[in-house]
């Protein structure tokens, strides 16, 4: 019996110990075995980065980087940074430092998470013209991100991306979005009523913060067209969105470390209670709206809504933004919105009609692309021109690297002129895979056609109102909040016309 006894007692340590290698083993396949594999198959193609640690990749570095770029940032402040130029070097300087190392077409690590960064405009192309369903969306956003954007188009891939697009960009094509029209100005409305307000109570004179105000504007417009009586509803879970988007832009960064997202930090405990207040608050109003928004297609199109209203928010920030700092272009702009709305609320034509305001607006999202990047993931072997991508790869392309590239739009590419587009996309640059605001190729955004007449509406009820400049207080400061947007917010002195 003793014996037995005595015998047994090293069995436990030992399967201790065997777990704890099995575990560590897996954590070194997925940290290093795994990634080493895929760097080895692109190196062998002559494609090169900046060497990775085991457990970090290449985040300490990024870091490193990101830290000498503020304090110089911190040190030039006082010369005020032009409101036009690129701010990749800025936001990414570590992009910038490995572009210039490796050339456009170089690797890097976040964790386990391997990144092929592409801005080469013929590679792009490729990207875009392929119709594979093997070429997806990052499964990083489903699992790091998914409270915020959920499993719909825009993480979706496959057979349930096909049906997702499929049904929504029939939900937005020009002539249902026309009908839509009348909601947006009815949202705007209360909008013109605040400014003017301020404006008379300032004694014909207010410096209002404009984003914010925008914000809400595009969140209005959202309520009204998917909540309609769950209206204030609507309302909460934009506000909670908003504050999910903040909490996940500021671990970004470690996006690819195993685990990290489980882990009951500060951060990740207020992103599971906001993602259980924002599924309660929905499921509250699917319960109340049964009967029109059961159907996949309801669904879909109000996820759809919901997830793009704030990259229409920021292009109008940035656009009004602009406007005041070229004042010669607003009143441009502004004569073309009088002459062709004669007083009266916009409607679809009167909309198709704004040429100049269209090239404003596209201008806009050439200097100020919403999203920072367009990612796909190769989620099986494949392909692309003529790189061999091994499976799992993410394909990163920085949209704002291409929109400034003066290769493609010349030696005034920092410059705010938007006659360059006067006609049209093609013309406005040499390769028009170095305009994506939108995405491309079969990932193109299917809400575009929806955000363009957003914008159109606002900005030309606002320019047919009131007079924009930028308020002495405005600190130009692009930040990256998983969207590009003002870090301190746009405040313009606004006077009535």
């Amino acid at each position: 019996m003793g014996g037995a006894s005595t015998g047994s007692i090293p069995l436990l340590p030992f399967s201790v110990a065997g777990i704890v290698g099995l575990a560590l083993f897996y954590f070194y396949y997925v940290l290093w075995i795994r990634p080493e594999r895929m760097r080895s198959k692109l190196r062998s193609q002559g494609i090169d980065g900046p060497p990775p640690s085991l457990i970090h990749g290449n985040i300490l570095e990024m870091r490193k980087i990101l830290r000498e770029e503020r304090k110089k940032k911190a040190q030039e402040e006082e010369c005020g940074p032009s409101v036009t130029a690129s701010y990749v070097s800025a936001l990414f300087p570590y992009l910038t430092r490995w572009r210039k190392r490796y050339g456009p077409i170089f690797m890097y690590s976040t964790g386990s998470m391997q990144t092929l960064h592409v801005s080469h405009p013929d590679l792009v192309k490729e990207i875009s013209v392929c119709k594979s369903l093997d070429l997806g969306k990052p499964l990083y956003l489903q699992k790091d991100r998914g409270a915020l954007l959920g499993k719909g188009i825009l993480t979706s891939n496959g057979a349930l991306w096909a049906h997702q697009r499929k049904v929504i960009a029939t939900e937005l094509f020009m002539d249902k979005v026309k009908g839509m029209v009348d909601l947006i100005v009815e949202a705007a409305i209360p909008l013109l009523k605040s400014w003017e307000s301020a404006v008379d109570n300032g004694g014909g004179i207010s410096d209002i913060v404009v984003d914010e105000d925008l914000r809400k504007f595009s969140a209005d417009v959202v309520s009204r067209t998917c909540f309609g009586s769950s209206f204030a509803e609507g309302k909460e879970i934009f506000s909670r969105l908003r504050q999910l988007q903040m909490l996940m832009s500021k671990i970004s960064i470690f996006i690819g470390i195993p685990g990290v997202r489980y882990l009951p930090m500060k951060s990740n405990r207020k992103i599971w209670r906001l993602t259980q207040e924002i599924r309660t608050l929905i499921l509250n109003i699917v319960k109340e709206r049964k009967e029109d928004i059961s159907t996949s297609s309801g669904q879909d199109l109000l996820q759809s809504i919901i997830e793009g209203h704030e990259t229409t928010a920021v292009t109008a920030t940035w656009c009004l933004m602009l406007l005041a700092s070229h004042p010669e272009w607003q009143h441009h702009v502004r004569e073309e919105v009088l002459e062709v709305c004669q007083g009266k609320f916009p409607n679809y034509d009167m909309l198709r009609r704004l040429k100049m305001l269209t090239m404003v607006i596209q201008e806009t999202l050439r200097l100020y692309p919403p999203a920072a990047f367009m990612v796909r993931e190769t989620l099986q072997d494949m392909k692309l021109r003529d790189i061999h991508i091994p499976k799992g790869i993410t394909i990163s392309t920085p949209i704002a690297s291409l929109h400034h590239d003066p290769e493609y739009w010349g030696s005034d590419t920092d410059e705010f002129k938007p006659n360059r587009f006067s006609r049209g996309i093609a013309g406005a640059c040499r390769s028009p895979h170095a305009y994506i605001p939108f995405g491309s190729g079969t990932r193109t955004c299917a809400g575009q056609n929806f955000a363009m007449v957003e914008l159109k509406v606002i900005l030309s009820l606002l320019l047919s109102k009131f007079v924009f400049s930028v308020s002495p207080s405005y600190r130009h400061s692009p930040a990256f909040r998983l969207t590009i947007e003002p870090e301190f917010g746009v405040p313009l002195i606004v006077k009535h016309l």
